[in-house]
């Protein structure tokens, strides 16, 4: 896929319709072909000849050229519709200061410092640190100006923000030093975690700012992800959890990062399988997202939800997880384009679970995009386990035709990766499923039910990941002749 494929797709539809807008009015000539490339390429598939389409001839050149031009729009009209939609405090606070370095130097001094000192309070509220460095710069450029201003407290004060501008940059470091782990073979997430936060004198029992523990908090969740081990992890979710709360005169102040917090918080206990604690915290999420006119509820709606419906669904309530799902209105959150394709492959296992096999797949035919689409938006693990569910259920719908290019693709696309990162359970569980299917009958006998308890199940039941026993659950069920959805809530129960 090209570069400007790539930008194309990111865009939501009312977004294209607004580009060729933007097209339209900066086009001078009716006979622009920019638009025309633009619709081309607006597939997600690989176009050939695109010269000859639009020229009717061989035009290397000229369609070199007008790419360009299209990408050199594309980037104008991504950045434009950013700094259009910026409402953040960040810009708030920027333009402030911004106005006082010009009203100085206009010589309007008294109007320069109100306005500086606006600047100042709202970027210490929202622990702006960087841009707090160029405010106190710029009051110690004019200081001279003003009688009130005591020169060795603004340089204190520089110094002091100093100090927190390096635990931001440590922080940051710690963040990017995490991230780079997690593309490492066979890493020890929660000590690579808990080491690079001593690398860099980070620790969660000292006074750090919201956004910091809220750093800290993603960082970690997002190991876990990629370990599925949340086990491991909680205690420090806990801990750092803890410290926020701790800083209650702050959370209304820092809305957006709490009901963040608090998913990831959520989210952990769920995947440790502590249904009310996840409940919870997500109760209190619900809180937050109200809060302001609901000025964050559209942007957390989808992922509340999704947790929201894999609780409930882990809890014995399956149909009003289905039903929540089934009413998502999806049309109102297009660009959160992650959670929703976590709510569809979601509502397909929940359909899967209840033996409703063929709303399962009516959903899964929507999912029309290619596997390298889907890598992009939501993940490898994400693709992974959409092509499990999908065998298992071609499976159960005796779509022969397909079942064993199924398996040979899956073995081919994600073989290596399993491999890699050590998931020898993904491929023994798509094994001994194989075996199953060509052979039906062995599913009943002891050595095979030896070998499903062998390969599969994990010894220490209480770090058992939830979605990973959801899949052998289904083995489980077949060999002991019970309902996939209550033999999945009694394996739950067991851990």
């Amino acid at each position: 896929m090209s570069v400007i494929s790539s930008i194309i797709q990111t865009f939501s539809e009312e977004e294209k319709r607004s580009f060729v807008t933007f097209l339209k009015r900066k086009n001078k000539r009716n006979d622009t072909k920019n638009i025309e490339l633009f619709k081309l390429l607006d597939t997600n598939e690989e176009v050939k000849d695109l010269d000859i389409l639009i020229y009717g001839k061989r035009s290397k050149n000229a369609y070199h050229a007008l790419s360009k031009r299209l990408h050199d729009n594309l980037i104008d009209f991504v950045a434009s519709k950013s700094f259009e939609g910026e409402t953040s405090e960040e810009m708030e606070i920027l333009k402030l200061l911004l106005s006082s370095r010009i009203f100085f130097e206009q010589k309007q001094n008294k109007i320069a410092f109100k306005t500086l000192q606006k600047a100042e309070q709202k970027a210490k509220t929202y622990d702006l640190y960087t841009i707090l460095n160029e405010i106190y710069y710029t009051k110690i450029q004019y200081a001279h100006l003003s009688s009130s201003l005591l020169l060795p407290d603004l340089i204190s004060d520089f110094r002091k923000n100093k100090i927190s501008i390096q635990e931001e940059e440590n922080l940051n470091l710690f963040y990017a030093t995490v991230q780079n782990q997690l593309h490492q073979q066979h890493a020890d997430f929660n000590t690579v975690i808990k080491s690079t936060l001593s690398q860099f004198g980070i620790s969660v029992t000292q006074d750090l700012t919201f956004r910091s523990l809220f750093k800290i908090l993603e960082i970690t969740n997002k190991a876990a992800q990629e370990t599925r081990d949340y086990f491991t992890i909680l205690p420090f979710v806990e801990e750092a959890y803890s410290k926020i709360m701790d800083k209650e005169e702050l959370i209304d102040k820092h809305l957006f990062y709490h009901i963040q917090i608090l998913y990831y918080v959520a989210n952990a206990y769920f995947r440790n399988k502590d249904f009310n604690t996840s409940m919870h915290h997500l109760s209190q999420m619900k809180e937050q997202m109200l809060k302001h006119q609901k000025k964050y509820y559209r942007r957390f709606f989808p992922q509340y939800t999704l947790l929201q419906t894999l609780n409930l669904n882990y809890t014995g309530n399956g149909e009003k997880a289905i039903a929540i799902l089934e009413n998502f209105e999806e049309h109102k959150y297009k660009e959160q384009v992650t959670y929703l394709l976590d709510l569809k492959l979601s509502l397909i296992v929940f359909y899967f679970q209840q033996l409703r096999f063929r709303d399962a797949l009516n959903v899964f035919n929507s999912l029309y995009h290619s596997d390298t689409w889907y890598t992009q938006k939501a993940g490898v693990l994400w693709v992974i386990k959409k092509n499990l569910v999908e065998i298992l259920l071609r499976i159960e719908l005796d779509h022969i035709d397909l079942i064993e290019s199924r398996v040979n693709s899956f073995r081919k696309k994600h073989g290596t990766y399993l491999k890699q990162h050590g998931e020898k359970r993904a491929l023994e569980f798509l094994k001994l499923i194989i075996e199953y299917y060509r052979k039906p009958e062995v599913i009943t006998t002891d050595s095979f039910r030896s070998k499903i308890k062998q390969a599969l199940i994990d010894s220490r039941r209480e770090q058992e990941d939830i979605f990973e026993m959801s899949f052998y659950a289904w083995l489980q069920a077949k060999a002991h002749n019970n309902n996939l959805y209550r033999i999945t809530l009694k394996l739950l129960a067991q851990t």
